[in-house]
């Protein structure tokens, strides 16, 4: 039988790093204030900001350990290497576009962008095992935003702690967002990557020459009024699925963005 290290597969390989960490501590520190703060406070929004950042960020670490830990699992050595089994939000491509566009963009619209990127030796995959990579991240995004929406369900309330139940509520709406966006077939995105192995070889070296720009597209057609309506139509009606009052989201929206 071969040893895990003859695999690849190192013993104690996944080592969460002092940044993940730190990160979910503070997610839990802004937590804390929103649900000891009262709703119209700034003190509520400072702390349902910092709770939705930061567990945004938690989120988009573990979407993409997802796929890392999955192309480890099937013998892909440089993601080890690389540090993608730590969960450092700094090892996930460039921390500027991938970390900070998406927070920006959930501070100044709501759009819950794909964030992070690791790179995997796809290559060396049978066509089930590139899929399987690919959507790994996505379903992490769908399990916090189940997770999410059942302590919502069972526990929120409008008339005490409002602000985290709200900020929470909010949170998993992104992350059915994040799950929705990530799963539309276009060139880069994880939708795409599940698809792409029952594509020809022409077929797939066409959308190879899109796919740096898959992500500026996705943003394009997210401005187009009907496109934008209908989307966050679809969004708000599998978040209903939940139970949880979709106006609750709606608040701890505005609670993120308390500037606006």
């Amino acid at each position: 039988m071969s040893s895990p290290r003859a695999l690849g597969r190192t013993p104690g390989a996944v080592r969460p790093s002092p940044i993940f960490l730190l990160v979910i501590a503070i997610a839990v520190a802004g937590g804390v204030v929103a649900w000891i703060s009262d709703l119209l406070s700034r003190q509520a929004q400072f702390g349902v900001f910092v709770m939705v950042v930061a567990g945004w960020i938690v989120s988009l670490c573990l979407h993409e350990f997802a796929h890392a830990y999955v192309a480890w699992r099937a013998g892909d050595r440089d993601v080890e290497l690389r540090g993608y089994l730590t969960l450092n939000p700094l090892k996930y491509s460039h921390p500027l576009l991938s970390i900070g566009l998406p927070i920006l963009f959930i501070a100044i619209g709501g759009f819950a962008l794909p964030g992070g990127a690791v790179y995997v030796n796809s290559g060396a995959f049978d066509a089930r095992t590139q899929r399987t990579v690919s959507g790994a991240g996505p379903a992490v995004n769908a399990a916090c935003a189940i997770a999410l929406l059942i302590i919502v369900r069972l526990w929120g309330s409008s008339s005490s702690h409002a602000a985290f139940w709200f900020g929470l509520s909010y949170l998993a709406f992104l992350q059915i967002m994040a799950t929705v966006l990530n799963l539309i077939p276009v060139p880069g995105t994880d939708g795409y990557g599940i698809l792409e192995p029952s594509l020809s070889y022409e077929t797939r070296r066409s959308m190879d020459q899109i796919k740096p720009y898959g992500l500026l597209i996705l943003i394009a057609l997210l401005f187009v009024p009907q496109i934008n309506i209908a989307f966050f139509d679809g969004i708000r009606a599998l978040f209903g699925l939940s139970g949880v009052p979709s106006i609750w989201s709606s608040w701890g929206g505005s609670l993120t963005r308390f500037w606006t």
